[in-house]
């Protein structure tokens, strides 16, 4: 029933939810991280591509210099508006854009950045290109991507719980779109076939998600991601039910109080190679 091409479709109530709920659940660490990495690079001119509803956004911001200059894009204007009503610290220039062809002059950018956005391209190898083509000569892609969803506890346990619900047809959002692309090997490669002729480092980074109650995980994962969009494809009438059944097994796996997962990501960087300079 379900298909890639559905899976980058933001809107209705969901942004809201998203940015309430799971950005200080599992965002919020790695927002932090990229932003640091990035800071230490001093970029001048930054892009950012699935920037979503802001989280790193918000973080670059707050962490780089004021005369920075910030370009952040999404896909989705729904969660474009979002960030943008939010706010940042320090001026960022909002625009919609399509990942797999940026809107950008080659070379134009010392960093593109981007939040958990890879999983997403419908074409990666082409997402990459374009990343590569606006980057100047030395200029550094960085982005994340989540690891496999066993390795992510609340989602896995919410996606078990649905395939409870919905046993003919499973909804299985989570584990086919943000984990479903954890492989090194996949990502070095479709990099390398992107143009980027350095390997990149690719870093696995484990943190913590917490949240006060299982319910607001439930809530979060039925009905602030694409995992909505599936339930109520298969019976709107249901998705109360299939959050109730979510939080049943969160909390029968984590407690009724507060609750407290593993959450695991690939951090990964990559540069464009400076031109050879020409003989004398």
């Amino acid at each position: 029933m379900d298909t890639p091409g559905q899976d980058a479709r933001f809107g209705g109530s969901i942004p809201k939810l998203y940015d309430q709920l799971l950005v200080p659940m599992i965002f919020e660490p790695y927002a932090e991280n990229l932003a640091r990495l990035a800071a230490a690079l001093s970029p001048a001119r930054v892009l950012e591509i699935a920037a979503g509803t802001g989280a790193v956004t918000r973080k670059l911001a707050s962490m780089l210099p004021g005369d920075t200059s910030i370009v952040a894009t999404d896909l989705n204007p729904p969660m474009l508006a979002l960030a943008e009503q939010i706010g940042t610290a320090s001026p960022v220039q909002w625009r919609q854009a399509d990942d797999l062809q940026l809107p950008f002059a080659e070379s134009e950018f010392d960093l593109v950045i981007c939040q958990f956005g890879a999983m997403f391209f419908p074409d990666k190898v082409k997402a990459y290109t374009e990343a590569k083509r606006v980057l100047r000569p030395g200029g550094a892609f960085l982005f994340n991507t989540w690891d496999r969803i066993e390795e992510n506890e609340f989602a896995d346990t919410v996606t078990t719980a649905l395939a409870s619900v919905f046993p003919a047809d499973p909804p299985r959002f989570m584990a086919r779109t943000p984990h479903g692309y954890f492989d090194p090997v996949i990502i070095a490669r479709q990099l390398a076939d992107a143009g980027f002729a350095t390997p990149p480092r690719i870093t696995t980074v484990a943190a913590r998600s917490r949240a006060e109650s299982a319910r607001i995980v439930a809530v979060a994962y039925c009905q602030g991601t694409l995992t909505r969009s599936e339930i109520e494809a298969r019976d709107a009438s249901r998705l109360g039910e299939a959050t109730d059944a979510a939080e049943a097994a969160l909390a029968g796996r984590f407690g009724r109080g507060a609750v407290d997962g593993k959450i695991q990501a690939h951090v990964v960087m990559v540069n464009r190679v400076k031109a050879n300079p020409r003989p004398c």
